[in-house]
């Protein structure tokens, strides 16, 4: 056999085994979506997260098949002795499955693979940018991180309390879960992989001229709905946006309606029409 030959026999066996598994894949999802959707899990979101209450029911039904292929498919444990109930994992899975509605199954969080979560805030190490070349190396409490290995990282306290309210605007499960999506093209930029290819343009210029205004903003202490943490890098300020959308759209679309635009487009929704509680 010449080493040619070898070589697409070794591509056409690795595309056949390819295939079977994205089969055996597509099927045991289908299994997954098709289960009923616990009663149990229904009470935990209608007590515990607000923006499930004030969903429309289309979206509901969307959002809990997610929620039944992300409990599935990703792994939850417990830190700092905690011992992670299904509540908490109910209640996790629905803030993240809630920014990828309008994906396709395929590619929800598809490199995510772990969620830790710490009863209450904990110690990590934190990088504090100066400028553009040096930065500071220390240790910071922290309430939630994510990760480009494959994992996020919650503090349970904070994400109990800010999942019941929308009145300040934060949520650490948003926050973290548009960190996955910012960084599934390799890189945390503030530049998410779009579905229409032809809106990055837009999207660059909004972002770069709404960071800008942000960070303008932020140093003369404007006020603003977007918390002052998104004037850090585009990173944060997409993460921070995000949770302002979901959290507080009306808000976020009357100070800044093209901002508010790009982020409808992106995620698919519209949370200013939804009942406000």
């Amino acid at each position: 056999m010449t080493f040619w030959a070898v070589v697409f026999v070794f591509l056409a066996l690795w595309g056949t085994l390819y295939a079977l598994r994205t089969r055996r894949l597509r099927r045991r999802r289908e299994r997954v979506r098709s289960r009923p959707f616990p009663a149990e899990w229904n009470a935990f979101l209608e007590k515990k997260v607000v923006l499930y209450r004030i969903l429309p029911e289309d979206l509901r039904k969307i959002l809990r098949r997610k929620i039944l292929l992300f409990m599935d498919e990703k792994h939850f444990e417990g830190c700092g002795g905690l011992v992670v109930t299904d509540e908490m994992k109910v209640v996790i899975a629905a803030q993240a499955c809630l920014l990828v509605l309008n994906q396709r199954d395929e590619t929800v969080y598809s490199g995510l693979s772990s969620i830790l979560v710490y009863p209450d805030a904990y110690i990590a190490p934190e990088v504090i940018p100066l400028d553009d070349n040096l930065c500071i190396e220390t240790t910071g409490v922290q309430s939630g991180e994510s990760w480009r290995e494959g994992m996020v990282v919650l503090a349970w306290r904070d994400v109990r309390n800010e999942s019941k309210s929308l009145r300040h605007g934060f949520n650490v499960v948003l926050h973290e879960f548009a960190h996955q999506l910012d960084e599934e093209n390799g890189a945390a930029d503030g530049m998410p992989i779009l579905r229409d290819r032809g809106g990055y343009e837009s999207w660059q210029s909004v972002f770069r001229r709404e960071f800008k205004k942000f960070r303008n903003d932020s140093i003369a202490r404007r006020n603003s709905p977007l918390d002052d943490y998104g004037a850090s890098d585009p990173a944060e300020f997409f993460a921070v946006a995000t949770e302002t959308f979901f959290q507080v759209p009306r808000r976020l679309r009357k100070a800044a309606p093209d901002l508010y635009m790009q982020l409808m487009k992106y995620y698919g929704v519209n949370p200013a029409e939804w009942q406000q509680p």
